[in-house]
């Protein structure tokens, strides 16, 4: 056979095979398509692009979509600025609701200056591996380890360690996210609304003098927070006092002003109050290991 004759059959064949190719593509895409409201990609673009899950969404993509739905509202996305937040409000004709702004709030009080480290350890510098080391040295087997996994995986720089090794958020940058919650391996945050301003900053689990011996701000179980407020708003749970937060309308400052470590404390517009029965820690310089 002639060899241009090949080349010829063999280039129409597969111009032909092209061809009904892209007719099956051009039927399949027709009859595959799956339509995507045009509002979505515009609110997307309005979104921080921050995919950081404060909202409750798995990312801005998916909050977008209940967005142009309305089964969310633009507040909730606390990572965005209000600006931009009525924006998309008003591209989607919808009112700007109030949304209570939330913080992570850390079950500990106890920095190196006042919490006993019982070994030194020595190893990778991360709060989980730490842990998994005999629990890290400190004495305190509930207590913050200070070794900042919870402000290195904050993708907002809303989280810094002072100078006794706890974490401190910033309240302006924080979006509560949740990402602290999940690196911590003591499980030491959680999220709250501001409106939660009675806070027991310590999990320590042990009784009097044997919670005090590791730890100066430890709760002690004395029980004086739960005779001090309303019947059923604090409780004693394994030593430990616990907050029943949906009847936080009875919350006051009555709880702290009794309490001997100040374990239990008042969080309000960024500060930490203690009672006036708390005992008061001057010491600054970190307690050195036993």
């Amino acid at each position: 056979m002639d060899a241009s004759l090949t080349i010829t059959s063999a280039t129409a064949f597969m111009a032909a095979l092209g061809g009904v190719l892209a007719i099956l593509l051009v039927l399949a895409n027709k009859r595959l398509y799956v339509y995507e409201d045009p509002r979505i990609e515009e609110v997307e673009n309005m979104l921080p692009k921050a995919n950081c899950g404060a909202c409750g969404q798995p990312g801005c993509h998916a909050f977008a979509e209940g967005l142009v739905t309305g089964d969310f509202q633009p507040s909730q996305c606390t990572a965005n600025s209000d600006d931009m937040n009525q924006l998309i409000a008003d591209n989607l004709g919808v009112a700007m609701s109030a949304q209570e702004k939330r913080l992570p709030r850390l079950a500990c009080a106890g920095g190196n200056h006042v919490a006993w480290q019982r070994a030194r350890y020595k190893g990778l510098d991360s709060c989980r591996a730490a842990d998994l080391v005999a629990g890290g040295g400190k004495g305190c087997s509930w207590g913050c380890l200070g070794l900042g996994d919870c402000s290195h995986v904050c993708n907002f720089d809303a989280i810094s360690m002072d100078a006794n090794g706890l974490p401190v958020v910033d309240e302006e940058k924080c979006t509560a996210c949740g990402d602290c919650v999940d690196a911590c391996p003591r499980f030491l945050f959680s999220i709250h609304p501001v409106s939660h301003k009675l806070w027991v900053a310590c999990k320590n689990l042990e009784h009097g003098e044997k919670a005090e011996e590791d730890c100066d701000v430890a709760c002690n179980a004395c029980t004086r927070c739960v005779a001090d407020v309303a019947s059923g708003l604090i409780a004693m749970t394994n030593n430990l006092a616990t907050i029943d937060y949906s009847q936080n309308n009875k919350a006051s400052r009555d709880a702290i002003q009794r309490c001997p470590t100040g374990a239990i404390v008042w969080m309000e517009n960024g500060k930490v109050v203690k009672g006036d029965a708390a005992r008061k820690v001057i010491r600054k310089d970190p307690l050195r290991a036993a």
